[in-house]
C-alpha cells in the first residue's frame, strides 16, 4: 500500500465505523464513497422523502483538509437544488462525524 492511499483508507474505515453508530435510520446500510472532493455518504432513501422509489440518495460530503483551508467541512445534500451545502467546519473529524451520525435536525437524513 502505498503512502497517499494509508490515510485515505483509514479515514475511510473510520467513517463507515462511526455511521454504523448513527442514530437515524439504522435500519439501512450506507455506503462511503472516495471522490474527487472527498467522501460522500450514499443511503437508501427510508423516509422516502426525496426519492418516493427508496433508491440510494446522497446524505452528507465530508471535505478534508486542504491548501487555504486546512479544516474539515461538512456538507449537506440540497436535493431540490441538487448541490452541497455546508453545514459546519472543525480542525479535527470527530466533530463531524458526531454531527452527521445524531443528525437531531435531519440535515443529512431527510
Amino acid at each position: 500500500m502505498n503512502a497517499v492511499r494509508a490515510p485515505r483508507d483509514l479515514t475511510l474505515h473510520r467513517l463507515e465505523r462511526a455511521l454504523k453508530e448513527r442514530v437515524r435510520y439504522r435500519f439501512v446500510q450506507p455506503t462511503v464513497l472516495i471522490d474527487e472532493q472527498g467522501y460522500r455518504v450514499e443511503s437508501p432513501c427510508c423516509s422516502r422523502n426525496v426519492d418516493p422509489s427508496g433508491g440510494t440518495i446522497a446524505i452528507a460530503l465530508l471535505k478534508p483538509p486542504v491548501g487555504e483551508h486546512p479544516c474539515w467541512t461538512l456538507c449537506a445534500r440540497d436535493h431540490q437544488q441538487q448541490a452541497w451545502v455546508e453545514k459546519e467546519r472543525a480542525d479535527q473529524i470527530e466533530p463531524l462525524l458526531d454531527l452527521l451520525c445524531l443528525d437531531s435536525e435531519r440535515q443529512f437524513w431527510p
